[in-house]
C-alpha cells in the first residue's frame, strides 16, 4: 500500500485533523470552518438523535458475538495522514478481516459525507494494525441497515485531499464563505452562519450597491 506523504505542520509533525472535520467539509466547509476555528456548535432535532444514538453505540469495551469481537468507541490515528478520531464500532473477524462500522442517525447516501469518515478511519486502522482494511460500513438508524462502503483508491484520494484543503484551513485560519442553498435549511449553525446574508448572493451585492451610492439629489442641497 502507497502512503502519501503530507506537508509538515511544524517540527516535522501534521497538525492533527479530527476525522469529523472531514464528514463536515464534505458536507459544507463553511460548517466545519465554524467547528473547527471559532468552536462554534448548536443541537437540534437531529443533533440530538445522533447524539443520543452514539451514547448507546461509544460506550468505550470489546464484545464477542461468534467469531466477531466488536470493539466499542476505539481511538485511531495516522500519522502519515495527521489524522485523529474515534471509531464508533470496529469489527475483528476471526479470517483477520477488519471492519469500521461508522454509526449515522439520519438516512444514508452513496458517496457521501458518512463514506469519507469510514474511508478515514479504514485508513487510520490500516496503519495502526498493519493490515489492509478494503472496505467499512455506515450504519443508518433511519433504515435500520448497514451500507457497505468500499475503501478504493478513488475514496483514499478524495480523503489525501480532502485532509489537504482541512489543513491549509486550519493554518490560514480563513473560514470559507457559506452556501447559501438547500443544505442551510436542515442545518442547526444556520444562526450561526447567517447564509443568507454573507453570501454572494443578487439581493446581498444590491444592499451594498445602494449603501454606497450617492444621490445625486443631495448636491442641491446647501
Amino acid at each position: 500500500m502507497n502512503t502519501p506523504t503530507l506537508e509538515d505542520g511544524g517540527e516535522g509533525h501534521l497538525a492533527q485533523i479530527p476525522l469529523s472535520a472531514l464528514e463536515h467539509y464534505a458536507y459544507c466547509p463553511r460548517q466545519s470552518g465554524l467547528i473547527i476555528l471559532e468552536d462554534a456548535f448548536a443541537d437540534d432535532a437531529a443533533t440530538v438523535r445522533g447524539t443520543l444514538l452514539h451514547q448507546r453505540v461509544d460506550t468505550p469495551g470489546n464484545r464477542g458475538r461468534g467469531t466477531v469481537r466488536t470493539l466499542h468507541a476505539l481511538p485511531v490515528w495516522s500519522d502519515s495522514y495527521g489524522l485523529t478520531g474515534i471509531c464508533d464500532a470496529v469489527e475483528l473477524h476471526a479470517d483477520g478481516r477488519i471492519l469500521p462500522v461508522e454509526h449515522k442517525s439520519g438516512r444514508y447516501r452513496p458517496g457521501g459525507p458518512a463514506d469519507i469518515q469510514a474511508a478515514a478511519q479504514a485508513i487510520c486502522l490500516e496503519e495502526m494494525f498493519r493490515r489492509r482494511v478494503p472496505e467499512a460500513a455506515v450504519y443508518s438508524a433511519a433504515d435500520r441497515r448497514r451500507h457497505k462502503v468500499t475503501v478504493d483508491d478513488e475514496l483514499r484520494t478524495h480523503v489525501h485531499q480532502l485532509t489537504l484543503t482541512v489543513r491549509t484551513m486550519l493554518s490560514t485560519s480563513s473560514l470559507p464563505p457559506p452556501a447559501a442553498d438547500s443544505r442551510c435549511r436542515r442545518c442547526s449553525m444556520a444562526t450561526s452562519c447567517m447564509p443568507r446574508a454573507l453570501a454572494s448572493t443578487r439581493r446581498y451585492q444590491q444592499a451594498l450597491t445602494d449603501l454606497y451610492t450617492l444621490d445625486d439629489s443631495q448636491d442641491d442641497v446647501p
